[in-house]
């Protein structure tokens, strides 16, 4: 048995490729573009031809996502909360905190020792589009995303930033430049104030150790650091995939759970 798992967000659309025995035989990500079911087809192509498999091998397609309901060839969908909960099980048994953060949207998840979802939280307007924020920011300081997160890294103090959204936050960082404040402290300070927002909605539940941070920002060290010292414990990603691919795989393992 063959089966494929496709999330579909509003800046990167990912493909898992999973057989019966729930091994990853592939998996794609690329950008999602304006045509949600051509870029869909398209890294659902990409990753069978990586697998060596034609479409008539899949025995079942799930899709998640923001564009779920962009995928017509899907036989079936799932929501992301439980998405991101079955993959973050996968690549973490321990995890019973996860926490998504991606570019409009972002959550938390309380799974118990089976993973199964207990409980779940969603962003508030303040802390929806923290990827998105974090884009805005990356292009204003004029660096990469990668320095982005390293500079926070180097900062040797802690600065507040109040802004709540991005057209604020940029006259905000327009201050501090003309005040002369390092770069790095701005990074922090934008670093702390998203980590701030996103866990004030994992406090809404129980948050137990093993926390697992997934989307796209958890690629992001700056942030994960941030993390930690806004929750004062460990903060793990994971370790064998992009920690945005999770909720791809969530929906490739609904797809093996729904074949048996």
């Amino acid at each position: 048995m063959v089966v494929a798992g496709i999330d579909v967000g509003s800046k990167m659309a990912k493909v898992v490729i999973m057989d019966g025995d729930r091994n990853i035989l592939s998996y794609v990500m690329a950008r999602t573009g304006t045509d949600h079911g051509k870029t869909s087809e398209e890294v659902l192509n990409e990753a069978l031809e990586k697998a060596g498999l034609k479409r008539e091998d899949l025995e079942k397609i799930v899709a998640t996502g923001f564009g779920k309901i962009s995928v017509p060839f899907a036989d079936d969908e799932v929501t992301q909360v439980i998405a991101a909960g079955k993959g973050a099980y996968f690549v973490r048994p321990s995890a019973r905190t996860v926490i998504e953060v991606g570019a409009e949207e972002s959550r938390a998840i309380s799974l118990d020792e089976n993973g199964n979802v207990k409980d779940f939280a969603l962003a508030d307007k303040c802390a929806a589009g923290a990827g998105s924020f974090v884009d805005a920011m990356i292009r204003y300081l004029e660096v990469t995303p990668e320095e982005f997160g390293q500079l926070a890294l180097k900062a040797t103090r802690a600065i507040p930033m109040n802004a709540q959204c991005v057209v604020f936050a940029e006259s905000e960082v327009v201050s501090l430049l003309h005040s002369n404040v390092p770069k790095a402290e701005i990074s922090r300070a934008i670093h702390d104030a998203i980590a701030d927002r996103v866990i004030a909605i994992a406090r809404r539940l129980d948050i137990r150790d093993d926390v697992l941070l997934i989307g796209g920002l958890a690629n992001d060290i700056g942030f994960i650091e941030s993390m930690k010292r806004e929750l004062g414990k460990d903060v793990y990603v994971p370790e064998d995939y992009p920690p945005e691919l999770v909720p791809a795989i969530g929906a490739a393992l609904s797809a093996v759970q729904g074949v048996r």
